[in-house]
């Protein structure tokens, strides 16, 4: 039996209260980023997050989070103490693992357009379940090694 939009359950067959942050109230710290030197060379630049937090829409607890970032620059470099307080905002924002790798992906495109992009989202066991969130960017008209292509006006 082929799995279609219409014979899938109910959405939310628990009838809990889940709503996530409206990303306009979200109130995310800025990310900045300063001009990279050395346009052409490519260089890839990993960051490490081990003290991530969130709040679970379904439960209101935290969830803590491994995130790791990792890019090549083109123009711009991220400022690392935007990226910190930026990732600290994200500790009284409601939002699902899934989103909050997009989120984190989309706003880190948009203010320093990399030539490429990826992030994990590794979270801690919750309830028996270990989930590990994954996404990646790659700037149109670069090598993708098989990887989706999107521009960073995609990226809204």
């Amino acid at each position: 039996m082929a799995i279609t939009e219409g014979n899938l359950p109910p959405l939310n067959q628990q009838g809990l209260d889940i709503r996530s942050t409206p990303r306009e109230e979200m109130n995310l710290y800025p990310l900045d980023t300063f001009p990279y030197e050395f346009v052409g060379r490519e260089i890839t630049i990993q960051f490490e997050m081990p003290e991530f937090t969130a709040i679970c829409p379904f439960s209101d607890f935290p969830d803590f989070a491994v995130i790791r970032l990792e890019y090549v620059p083109q123009e711009r470099c991220i400022e690392l103490k935007s990226l910190k307080l930026y990732i600290n905002s994200f500790r009284a924002v409601k939002i699902f693992h899934e989103h909050v790798i997009n989120v984190i992906l989309e706003d880190f495109v948009r203010a320093c357009d990399p030539l490429r992009a990826a992030i994990e989202g590794d979270f801690h066991v919750r309830g028996n379940i270990k989930t590990t969130v994954r996404a990646s960017y790659q700037r149109p008209g670069g090598d993708s090694h098989g990887k989706t292509t999107q521009s960073a006006s995609d990226i809204s």
